[in-house]
């Protein structure tokens, strides 16, 4: 008799009379107990949250849930205007739109601080003095090698991006604000030392820090920022049920086009 292979997990896992969810009976311990910002860190990490780490987590799902009429979300009611049947498509679509413009801001400075600190030498600093060294280092190498610092500025937000300090505010309440933050806000205090001129702290990026300091897999931020963004389309699907604009945009683009000569591919 040929031995079945087995596939070991401490995720979801059924038989006849129940479901085990991170070693949990999900009817009798989960479902009506466990908040779904916290089920979700626990996921990621097999490790169950802290109610800190529970708050900041979710704030960060808060900050990037919904933008208003951002390329996700038009793409989202684009996609559902021409394919109504499939709200899976339409969702579908506008995650995945996101990326190093919008929603992998995220991921990008959480990696990117991660990386500084995993490069620093020595211990990491005590005091903002120290900070604004290792942070000044950061800025003037970036700018040496033509690189942008990932979560320096945002495109609407010019004098500053509001969910920046209450995020971090939340962090430090939470005695949550950790190296990953730490780096990121003596960015924002030292960065116009070397580009000359005042950039705001995205919140994209905040949120990116925070998510690092929470000790959560750098790999998988982006995804956190998908997760967010998830429940952001349900509510773009559900106004455009009750006030459709889908169609109006599409026609706004179709009904004002104007030709003009082609434009032949040279190559590079």
């Amino acid at each position: 008799m040929t031995e079945r292979p087995a596939y070991p997990t401490a995720l979801g896992a059924s038989d006849r009379e129940s479901i085990t969810l991170l070693g949990h009976d999900l009817a009798e311990d989960v479902m009506g107990t466990v908040g779904f910002g916290e089920l979700a860190y626990w996921l990621a990490t097999q490790r169950r949250p802290t109610p800190g780490q529970t708050r900041v987590f979710e704030a960060v799902l808060a900050a990037l849930a919904d933008h208003g009429f951002t390329p996700t979300a038009i793409t989202t009611r684009l996609t559902y205007l021409s394919a109504p049947d499939s709200i899976q498509g339409a969702l579908a679509a506008g995650l995945l739109g996101g990326g190093s413009r919008f929603l992998g801001v995220t991921e990008d400075t959480g990696a990117f601080l991660h990386g500084v600190l995993a490069g620093a030498e020595g211990p990491l600093p005590a005091d903002d003095a120290g900070w604004d060294a290792l942070a000044l280092e950061t800025v003037r190498t970036q700018r040496a090698e033509g690189r942008f610092i990932p979560g320096l500025g945002h495109h609407v937000h010019k004098e500053g991006d509001p969910r920046t300090p209450r995020l971090m505010r939340i962090a430090t309440e939470e005695d949550l604000f950790g190296p990953h933050l730490s780096l990121f806000a003596a960015i924002g205090r030292v960065h116009p030392q070397v580009l000359g001129k005042e950039l705001p702290l995205n919140g994209a990026g905040v949120c990116g820090a925070a998510l690092a300091d929470l000790d959560l897999p750098v790999e998988l931020l982006r995804g956190f920022a998908l997760l967010a963004r998830t429940a952001g389309l349900v509510g773009q699907l559900a106004e455009e049920l009750r006030r459709p604009v889908g169609n109006d945009i599409f026609l706004s683009v179709d009904q004002n086009t104007r030709p003009v000569d082609p434009d032949p591919y040279t190559g590079h």
